[in-house]
């Protein structure tokens, strides 16, 4: 893994401890979280569907959570043809929820991505940060990703391999999909804000950077999404997001979409 990557995930997580010890915080039970807190661990199934702003990448996914106790859980998620899957779990602490996963994402241009990853959630209402109504999660990994790309195989000694190249992305001038590897660290925010009765405002943001290709490009990417929760009761609750994520090694053009979620918590 990259120097510079390894450095922002090792002192992202040591922050953690030192904001641990930092102040006595107050812990919410389950049951006083939101519906979409991501430190919540409940025993869930839901279903999602999204699609692009010209409506041509139309996907949809089931998703699951199995609640081992209260601080232990399950998690799976998968779309209608596999082409995109996760399973992994979760384990809440006081300061925080620690989630692990591996999955793989087949991407519109061929691509493929296969990844493992571990992340966390810190809650800044924890130490009484909370201003306004605005709940702020604090969010750290790191991934690991093999796959296929689209680029030049430069191994073949094609047209693309030469200094200068500007022709046509074909076969002809040796694009195809070549391997790849490489880890990534990530950081970022989830937001949660009250605005009446059962309807909340959500957003996310953040970054990944990573280790270098076979070019000498460091891996980087971004994301970031605005939407609304709403809870009919304790049981159903719904959501609807717009985002928009990019890379520069999976993704030729940032990918927009809006994705509307159904959940049930048992």
């Amino acid at each position: 893994m990259h120097s510079r990557t390894r450095s922002l995930f090792l002192f992202s997580l040591g922050l953690l401890p030192a904001l641990a010890f930092a102040q006595s915080g107050i812990v919410k039970t389950n049951k006083e979280k939101s519906d979409d807190d991501p430190t919540r661990v409940t025993t869930k199934v839901g279903v999602a569907w999204s699609d692009n702003y010209d409506m041509d990448d139309s996907d949809v996914q089931f998703s699951g959570s199995l609640a081992l106790d209260e601080a232990r859980k399950i998690n799976v998620k998968i779309n209608t043809d596999a082409s995109e899957w996760r399973i992994g779990g979760s384990w809440l602490f006081p300061i925080g929820i620690f989630n692990f996963n591996f999955g793989k994402n087949e991407f519109p241009n061929g691509a493929s991505q296969t990844n493992y990853s571990i992340g966390t959630f810190l809650p800044l209402s924890y130490f009484g940060f909370e201003p306004a109504g605005f709940q702020f999660f604090p969010m750290a990994g790191y991934s690991y990703n093999t796959g296929d790309t689209f680029g030049c195989d430069k191994g073949k000694h094609k047209a693309c391999s030469q200094a200068g190249f500007s022709g046509d992305l074909s076969e002809e001038n040796g694009f195809g999909l070549v391997d790849s590897s490489g880890s990534s660290g990530y950081l970022g925010v989830f937001m949660i804000k009250p605005l009446i009765a059962n309807l909340r405002l959500l957003s996310v943001a953040g970054g990944s950077y990573g280790s270098k290709n076979d070019d000498g490009d460091n891996y980087k990417g971004y994301f970031a999404g605005v939407g609304l929760g709403y809870s009919f009761d304790k049981h159903n609750s719904v959501s609807a997001f717009t985002y928009i994520q990019d890379n520069n090694t999976y993704i030729d053009d940032a990918e927009k979409k809006i994705k509307v979620s159904y959940k049930y918590q048992f």
